[in-house]
């Protein structure tokens, strides 16, 4: 299993990677750590957990490194995902196009509330059918705390099993359905802490 935090580095290391010169055939961690002033010990973690250990003197082959990374990062096998309440979060992380780096496509959001209905934002109604055919199992939940358990079970029902769930509700779902919190205001508070 890879980390979060070594997840979350991969796209930097891509990056690197496609801009090398194509007459580059093999690469180091440390080559990489030091183009991207990295630490040595968390690239080469980072590599392994990716790819396992390069060859030693020559390090990776870069194209072979290039493709671990896009495997784990989910290239070629897109998935799509859907969000549950269309306020101004919902609609701000439906127009985010950074989940596509991880192989991650928001193509709708689903409220109750007629005035946000339209374009990409679809009647709640419609989520059970859409997850249907679009074979979706992942879920955001961004409504209010109180409208987030009722939310989150007819998530399931629709066949969601797993949500990102940014309300501070916290969710009674049965043990199989993955649940992630995401606490933005507790965020700023642990950045506040450290400026103090």
């Amino acid at each position: 299993m890879i980390s979060k935090a070594t997840l979350g580095r991969l796209p930097i290391y891509l990056t690197y990677l496609k801009q090398q010169d194509s007459s580059i055939h093999d690469i180091s961690a440390t080559g990489i750590a030091k183009g991207l002033s990295l630490g040595d010990v968390q690239v080469r973690k980072d590599l392994s957990a990716v790819c396992g250990s390069g060859k030693p003197k020559t390090g990776y082959n870069r194209l072979e490194l290039i493709s671990c990374m896009e495997k784990a990062l989910g290239y070629g096998r897109e998935s799509e995902a859907v969000i549950v309440g269309a306020g101004k979060l919902g609609q701000a992380l439906l127009g985010f196009r950074g989940f596509c780096e991880y192989g991650i496509e928001l193509k709708a959001a689903f409220d109750n509330a007629s005035e946000r209905i339209g374009g990409a934002v679809l009647p709640i109604e419609e989520l059970p059918a859409y997850c249907a055919l679009h074979q979706v199992e992942i879920g955001i939940l961004t409504v209010p705390p109180e409208a987030a358990q009722e939310s989150a079970e007819f998530m399931v029902k629709a066949g969601i099993k797993a949500i990102w769930c940014f309300s501070s509700a916290s969710l009674s779902l049965p043990k199989e359905i993955c649940v992630h919190y995401e606490n933005l205001a507790l965020s700023l508070a642990h950045l506040k802490q450290k400026t103090v």
